[in-house]
């Protein structure tokens, strides 16, 4: 299976730059994975597909102001900054650009001196750790000096930091939105429980190694980045109870898709627990758990377009996302939908 299999030809008109002033006024097109026949509509016709006793799964993760702007010391070169992964004490695995200038101790300064940064290692594919030094709390001072970290195909400016949040995002920890969510108003979530479906929740921590780019022809040669993600029990029960009575889970995004599958032994059943997760699914892979999937438009050649395919099959979903294009859909972070059922 070739990485080249996956493109498609996008105009850069159809990237969305801006999210929409409502959440759900969206487009959805609806995708048969059996037949591969779709319709067209808006995302609030989701309630027209969803069932009661169905049970939708959401990644409540929070995404982090994970962009820094720094100052390294001694010269005033200029320093951008990406939190990936927070590991122990104050130390994080970054993004560091550029690299070249920021060998292992170098410090660097953000809001002049609010935040200071000493780089103790190199990692793999170039990242760094770095020791973070501060008065006070962490997290106040990062959403005081801290960016969104917006997808660089997004050149726009967001206005609102919120609307790169779901409207349920808990946990904080991660470097990119589950972007399936984005779609979600808290109305329609009440809609959705209140005609008998159940929402249950899991939290993986979006790194960038989802939308990391597929470097090698051959698709099984791809090595997906760790991410890290809980289940708890209440949550598996609930999950598990659905398909046990012969009910759907259906996923909104490849997060918690991705989550289900990791967490989810041979047998089908969810496990509880928290653990990281590399798991990269692509045509051919046998689903455990998920029946469906809500997500948005992803990349021509990504893993993400793998994992839709694998579920709806590769010609399905390249027909669609040609129909997509021809009717001028919105792709991508800030774009419209999709259900695979």
């Amino acid at each position: 299976m070739k990485t080249s299999d996956f493109y498609y030809d996008l105009p850069k008109e159809l990237i969305a730059q801006d999210p929409l002033k409502d959440r759900s006024a969206s487009r959805l097109m609806h995708l048969d994975k059996v037949t591969g026949e779709f319709t067209h509509g808006h995302f609030r016709d989701i309630l027209h597909y969803l069932q009661p006793g169905d049970c939708l799964v959401i990644n409540d993760t929070k995404v982090i102001p994970a962009r820094l702007y720094g100052i390294k010391q001694g010269t005033e070169a200029a320093i951008e900054l990406l939190l990936l992964k927070r590991r122990e004490n104050d130390i994080w695995e970054t993004l560091v650009k550029p690299g070249k200038k920021c060998k292992p101790g170098t410090v660097i300064n953000f809001g002049d001196g609010l935040l200071t940064g000493e780089i103790i290692d190199i990692v793999e594919e170039g990242n760094r750790l770095i020791q973070f030094h501060y008065d006070g709390i962490f997290e106040e001072i990062l959403d005081q000096l801290g960016e969104m970290p917006l997808p660089p195909y997004i050149t726009h400016k967001l206005e609102d930091k919120n609307r790169y949040q779901t409207v349920y995002a808990r946990h904080e920890g991660s470097a990119a939105a589950p972007t399936a969510g984005l779609h979600f108003t808290k109305e329609l979530l009440s809609e959705v429980k209140a005609m008998g479906v159940q929402i249950a929740h899991v939290t993986l921590h979006v790194g960038l190694g989802t939308f990391r780019p597929v470097k090698v022809e051959d698709v099984t040669k791809h090595h997906m980045h760790s991410e890290f993600y809980v289940v708890e029990e209440d949550q598996a029960k609930l999950i598990n109870d659905a398909k046990a009575s012969g009910h759907r889970v259906i996923s909104v995004g490849t997060t918690s898709c991705r989550t289900l599958e990791s967490a989810a032994g041979e047998n089908g059943i969810l496990k509880a627990g928290s653990s990281w997760t590399d798991i990269f699914i692509y045509p051919g892979y046998q689903f455990k758990i998920i029946d469906g999937l809500i997500t948005n438009f992803h990349l021509p050649e990504s893993t993400l377009l793998m994992l839709v395919s694998a579920l709806a099959g590769k010609e399905h979903i390249m027909a669609a996302y040609e129909e997509a294009v021809r009717k001028r859909y919105r792709f991508f972070s800030f774009g419209d939908a999709m259900m695979i059922e």
